[in-house]
């Protein structure tokens, strides 16, 4: 989805708006899965990156700017624990118990007319 948004700095307010988010790749060099008995699954992934590309305006009292801009993420390390259980007609079901995430770098470069 979209995000758009004001901020106050300073003497007046920056409206902003971010567009046509796409992620162009992702990069998982390491992950892994275990079992945790009577609980479920702990899914890790560390070190992985990614790069989105997007659409960008923004207007304060004094200018306005638009352009296209990549973010990349990098140092992502995500930790997820998931519960297991079978429903009576003996499926399993997975269900979501906790999630962590760090990064550690974003580079974010502006294209504009500015």
């Amino acid at each position: 989805p979209d995000l758009s948004g004001h901020e106050k700095y300073g003497l007046g307010n920056v409206k902003y708006n971010i567009s046509g988010i796409h992620v162009t790749a992702v990069e998982i060099p390491r992950a892994s899965i275990s079992l945790i008995p009577g609980t479920g699954i702990k899914l890790v992934i560390g070190n992985a990156s990614l790069t989105i590309d997007t659409n960008w305006n923004i207007r304060t009292w004094i200018f306005k700017d638009n352009g296209r801009s990549t973010v990349y993420i990098s140092k992502v390390f995500v930790t997820a624990i998931f519960s297991t259980t079978l429903d009576n007609t003996g499926h399993t079901s997975l269900s979501l118990t906790s999630c962590r995430t760090t990064s550690g770098d974003i580079d974010i470069k502006l294209n504009g007319k500015s």
